[in-house]
């Protein structure tokens, strides 16, 4: 014997009662079929609908029953051939007619008994189950319609009656031993009294009724027909890479289906759990779907220790706390029952081994009366301040992990913690059995969708990670950034692990998200057709979205931006900045971002600062974090300068050079910030912050090579204009240096806490002597590189190479 039970979507219409015939015909069986139907989807809620009204004396009740009337009936037009409908609609007309007449009933006397209301609700299951016998009737298969009032037993408790399975049992038995056809059709839902009194069975009811027939049969398996393919690892509406769980055990059903996984309701499932009955999970609309097996576990299949995640929304916390409670026993006890007074169901229970503070999880609906009820309980512990007023924390949530393999299996725990953790998810309780099947954390419900997708990445989809990016400046620099993160995405996925989305981007005027992932290809297009940009606006989404392994990247030079890193950080959101506006600014604002950044256990990379995709910054950490000293920097740090002095030669004016290396991009749109040094001077900056110095801007000593007319120049036209009139100035430079052997180049150099940036002639046997075009170069003298630098050297400007700089940093936030 098999028992199939089919909800509501699988009946919601002529063609999900076809496709339902279709798997029952396809079914391989060796003996017979029982199957139970639910109420056509959304029919349950309108005769309930139809009820209250007409309780409540309002004629609006007879306009939704003739909707309800119509649905079948349409129906059946659609599904039975005109031969066989006349004497269907006769009989589904028959309990429309006695549905009307108890309905008019109530409306008289104005008013709706539980009782009534369960007759009122029979009728989505009695009808629906009557169309599919008929169905199968008309399709050529032995089939019978029997009303389950007639086997199902219960106690007078309408609208959740109590099963009496001895007299159940019996009559179901006896039925069955008389009925020859093959394929027995139930209405779910619905049971009666010893005197024939209509009850119904509650929430899961149809479940029930397939599970307490299967039971009485001893039924070789169950299998519940639904619209999805069985149990998933988590909720597919929240975690889009969750995977269906093949075989999963009675134990672990009932904890995820307790916290929140919808597929089973636990208390159903209960008596085929008693008898070890296996229950298969099936998609009525994707039949081939293997499903989810439940069942007693061979101790084979899966290795890995959780089998799946859920969660229960709005949950309140509340917290009883005190000395007075230390050694006192009974509180506890007094705390349950003043809850268990006001019908409060309790979730979760956590408390401390000091005994001082015990926390539970309630519904949060319940959370006043909880506190009134427990507040008035322990008024006089109050009172004489031995125990503190009940704190009550509202907007929580909790997330399950589950699984039975996590018993005596190393880890699992900490690999969960470790995982909320990286991503800046706070825990606010923490509960799990001796059982170890269950891990239970109280978390805030704006971190639900983050938690569930880092556990789910931590347990299920290893070794791939998602970094989710969002990119503020996307001109030539953050261009080329998109250009090459999708150039590099499946090497990225392939050989890194690392599955990098671009979740959204802005620029000065226009800002984007993309639904899941930016569209790289697309991403201009994206971005013209994207909404007003803000950049308050565009962090405030950056923050709601809340997404795991968040980055945040700023190709801007903007203060603005540069001013909300510290939001980012304090929510778990790496920053990666070629902006030096931050790191070079206020020392304390600096000192502050780095210490959030390893408060909040965020990323803080600013690698690009100094030498675009050069190691500089990192090699400097790593010769400070290796227990090394820095004793000096010299450094060539501007490649736009470079570039200037090395093709200021004979013949050349100055001027020329200087516009040539505009028309290059290698400067700013106003040569005078690479020109004036300040940019040099912000980069050496962060060098000896990094070094350990507690240095400002105005600490460094600038020796400008540019003339003050030059420097002041009213606009960038008139700057120009300068250089032509101190032409010879800059000859002469160059001329001083040349007839010593020696070229000029802009040197930055930090020692024994002084730094300093100016022209300088260098000579053939120094390391800058030959430096060329646009590059950098840094020597760092140190105690273990004390006769001969460590020396970092090439391309410091660029597009390519200082977004090459920021993907690496991005991709190093991620690891």
């Amino acid at each position: 014997m098999q028992v199939l039970k089919f909800g509501g979507t699988s009946m919601g219409s002529a063609q999900a009662i076809e496709q339902v015939c279709e798997i029952v015909k396809n079914k391989k069986q060796n003996g017979r079929l029982t199957i139970v139907a639910s109420a056509m989807s959304g029919i349950t809620d309108k005769l309930i609908q139809v009820g209250t009204l007409a309780g409540q004396g309002q004629e609006q009740y007879k306009s939704v029953l003739e909707e309800i009337e119509n649905k079948h009936l349409d129906t059946i037009r659609t599904l039975f051939p005109i031969t066989a409908q006349s004497s269907i609609i006769s009989q589904v007309k028959k309990r429309v007619n006695v549905l009307e007449t108890l309905c008019d009933g109530i409306f008289q006397v104005g008013e709706l008994s539980a009782r009534s209301l369960d007759k009122i609700m029979s009728f989505g299951e009695l009808v629906s189950s009557y169309l599919l016998a008929e169905k199968l009737k008309v399709s050529g298969l032995s089939a019978a319609w029997k009303d389950s009032r007639e086997l199902i037993v219960t106690d007078g408790n309408y609208g959740n009656a109590a099963v009496n399975f001895l007299a159940t049992n019996h009559q179901t038995n006896q039925y069955f031993q008389q009925e020859s056809a093959t394929y027995v059709v139930l209405p779910g839902f619905v049971a009666a009294t010893a005197d024939g009194e209509t009850t119904t069975l509650g929430r899961g009811g149809s479940d029930y009724t397939a599970a307490i027939i299967a039971a009485a049969l001893n039924a070789d398996v169950l299998d519940i027909w639904t619209d999805v393919s069985g149990m998933m690892t988590a909720d597919p509406r929240l975690v889009s890479q969750a995977i269906p769980i093949p075989h999963i055990s009675y134990a672990e059903a009932m904890e995820l289906s307790h916290f929140g996984a919808k597929v089973i309701y636990p208390p159903t499932i209960q008596p085929v759990m008693d008898k070890k009955i296996p229950i298969w999970i099936k998609n009525t609309f994707a039949p081939d779907d293997y499903g989810t097996l439940i069942h007693t576990p061979d101790g084979n299949g899966r290795n890995y220790p959780v089998t799946g995640i859920s969660g229960i929304q709005k949950i309140a916390l509340l917290t009883l706390e005190g000395s007075g409670m230390v050694g006192i026993p009974g509180f506890s006890k007094r705390l349950f029952e003043a809850l268990l007074q006001e019908k409060i169901n309790v979730i979760l229970i956590t408390q401390s081994s000091s005994e001082h503070s015990i926390t539970v999880g309630i519904h949060e609906a319940d959370m006043l009366k909880s506190k009134q009820a427990v507040d008035s309980e322990f008024a006089q512990e109050i009172q004489e301040k031995r125990i503190q007023p009940l704190v009550v924390e509202r907007d929580m949530s909790i997330v399950a992990v589950v699984g039975d393999k996590m018993k005596n299996h190393h880890g699992t725990s900490g690999k969960l913690f470790a995982a909320l953790g990286r991503n800046g998810v706070n825990i606010r309780a923490i509960a799990q059995g001796s059982t170890e099947k269950n891990i239970s954390v109280v978390i805030n419900k704006n971190d639900v969708k983050k938690a569930l997708n880092v556990i789910h990445e931590a347990f299920f989809e290893t070794p791939l990670k998602q970094v989710n990016v969002f990119i503020a400046g996307v001109g030539n620099v953050g261009g080329k950034l998109l250009e090459q993160l999708n150039q590099q995405h499946n090497f990225l996925m392939s050989e890194l692990g690392l599955h990098v989305r671009v979740a959204g981007i802005a620029s000065s005027k226009k800002m984007a998200f993309g639904h899941t992932s930016i569209n790289l290809p697309e991403w201009r297009q994206l971005l013209e057709n994207g909404e007003a940009s803000d950049i308050k606006t565009f962090a405030q989404k950056i923050k709601t979205l809340n997404l795991r392994n968040s980055v945040f990247v700023d190709n801007t030079a903007s203060p603005e931006v540069a001013a909300i890193y510290g939001e980012f950080l304090q929510h778990g959101i790496s920053v990666v900045t070629c902006n030096k506006i931050a790191c070079s600014s206020d020392y304390n604002y600096y000192k502050s971002l780095k210490d959030t950044a390893r408060k909040f256990n965020a990323s803080f990379l600013f690698e690009t600062n100094v030498g675009a995709g050069l190691p500089v910054i990192n090699t400097l950490n790593d010769l400070i974090r290796s227990g090394d000293k820095v004793n000096s920097i010299e450094a060539v740090l501007s490649g736009s300068l470079n570039f200037v002095f090395n093709n200021f030669v004979d013949g050349a004016s100055f001027r020329e050079v200087v516009k040539a290396a505009q028309d290059e991009g290698y400067t700013e749109p106003d040569p005078r910030i690479d020109l004036s040094g300040v940019d040099v001077m912000r980069k050496i900056l962060i060098l000896a912050r990094e070094s350990g110095a507690r240095m400002e801007l105005e600490d460094i000593t600038n020796h400008s090579f540019l003339p003050a007319e030059a420097l002041n120049a009213a606009s960038v036209a008139d700057f120009y204009e300068q250089l032509d009139v101190h032409a010879a100035h800059f000859k002469g430079l160059y001329e001083a240096a040349n007839k010593e052997g020696k070229r000029l180049k802009f040197v930055a150099r930090y020692e024994n806490g002084k730094a300093s940036v100016g022209l300088q002639s260098v000579a053939p046997d120094h390391p800058f002597y030959n430096l060329l075009g646009k590059d950098n170069i840094v020597l760092y003298t140190t105690n273990r590189y004390a006769d001969q630098p460590l020396i970092v050297k090439g391309a410091g400007a660029g597009a390519d190479v200082t977004a090459s700089g920021i993907f690496a940093d991005i991709i190093r936030s991620a690891r």
